[in-house]
């Protein structure tokens, strides 16, 4: 395996876990960027998040182990990033101070890391 195709699976690996931790513990996993609002119902949308990140990323590494297209689940994933750093500057008022801007570093870094895998595949 290439050495692109090692970061490609290290990077879809690295998803899975954390949504396996916003299954396993939205409140914890996702306080700072959600504050008040991950407790009680909020957990839902939080596990439901981490189940797609698990189905996207399981899709891509499903993908790269099979030899078969795998710009498509990184450019989802991108996507998916990029309604996070969205969807928390549009809510930023509902939620704790800093957190639009902690998301954007984030969300940004993780949507940066995956393109850059993309274009060196």
């Amino acid at each position: 395996m290439s050495n692109s195709r090692k970061a490609a699976l290290a990077v879809l690996s690295f998803r899975i876990i954390y949504g396996a931790a916003l299954i396993v513990a939205p409140v914890r996993t996702t306080k700072s960027w959600l504050g008040a609002a991950a407790k009680g119902g909020g957990s839902v949308p939080t596990r439901a998040l981490g189940a797609r990140e698990i189905a996207l990323h399981a899709g891509g590494i499903a993908a790269l182990l099979a030899d078969e297209p795998v710009h498509p689940w990184l450019f989802a994933s991108i996507a998916g990033d990029c309604a996070d750093i969205a969807s928390t500057f549009v809510a930023s008022s509902d939620l704790p101070d800093g957190a639009p801007g902690k998301t954007a570093v984030v969300a940004g870094a993780s949507a940066a890391i995956t393109a850059g895998v993309a274009a060196a595949l």
